[in-house]
Parts: structure tokens; sequence; C-alpha cells
């Protein structure tokens, strides 16, 4: 099992990468309490240490180039960000059979009898996170964001 601060991770970038998906091409605020749930500050103003390891990994998505923004708003949202080319082609592309099939069996075992349009959805790799984060199985996720996050890009 990983550790909870990367299940964390991984869902916190998968829930960012779907509302930016879903927003696409429009820039959007994306606010860390619609990604990590609602936060207090303390007494001394600082945020929870959930709150700010959600904050860290959209500024790591940033940096890796997965999406782009204009500016922070304080440690709460990132102002007008958008996907970058990179991450919308990934999310758009076809996740591997090997993938699809742990996540959606009958597209697989079945799929011939869907109209080609809808199989090709199916399994793309922004469906594939949304059918994850819709059951809440956090190995299974972790499994689905490393393949985003690490696979060979392919070949141009």
């Amino acid at each position: 099992m990983a550790d909870i601060h990367i299940e964390e991770f991984y869902k916190d970038t998968a829930v960012a990468l779907v509302q930016l998906y879903n927003a696409f091409p429009r820039r959007v605020n994306l606010f860390v309490e619609d990604i990590a749930g609602p936060d207090e500050p303390d007494e001394f103003g600082l945020h929870s240490r959930r709150h700010m390891a959600c904050f860290g990994s959209l500024l790591w998505m940033a940096e890796e180039g997965l999406i782009r923004y204009v500016d922070t708003i304080r440690q709460e949202a990132l102002d007008q960000a958008v996907l970058s080319q990179r991450a919308f082609t990934r999310l758009s592309a076809p996740a591997s059979p090997t993938l699809v099939a742990s996540v959606e069996p009958h597209v697989i075992a079945g799929g011939e009898s869907l109209p080609p349009s809808v199989r090709a959805d199916l399994t793309t790799h922004v469906h594939i996170i949304r059918e994850t984060l819709r059951t809440g199985h956090s190995a299974k996720l972790s499994h689905v964001m490393q393949e985003i996050f690490f696979r060979d890009e392919p070949d141009h």
C-alpha cells in the first residue's frame, strides 16, 4: 500500500485534471477546497497539512507542464487555470488495454457490440479517471494516475 500522502496526491491531481478537462479550453479558477474539501485556517491563518498538500499538487502539475495558470489566489486557488496541450492530449488518448480492462472490463469483453465512438470514449484516460474516482478505489486510482504520469509519450 502506498503512503497516504501519495494516494492523496493521486486523488487531488485526478480531480483537478477532470475539472480542467470538463472546462477545456476555458480558463477557470481551480480552488483547493473543491478538490481536497473544506479547510479552516488555524489561529495564525495557516492552512492544514492536507490543504497545503493539495495546493502543492496543483503547483507541481504546473511545474511539470500539465497545467498553466495566471496567478495564485493566496494559497487557496490557481487563477485562470487551463490544461496544457500535453495534458489534454494525454487525457483524450486511449488508455492501455490492460488499464481499460481493470476499470471497464465490459468494454473489453463485450465491447464489439458498442458503436465505435462510444467504445473510443470509454477507453480514454479521462473516462478511466472519472470511473475510478466514482468507485473510490484508491489503489486503482494510483495505478491509473501512474499510467498517465509515467507512461512513455507516444512517438510522433
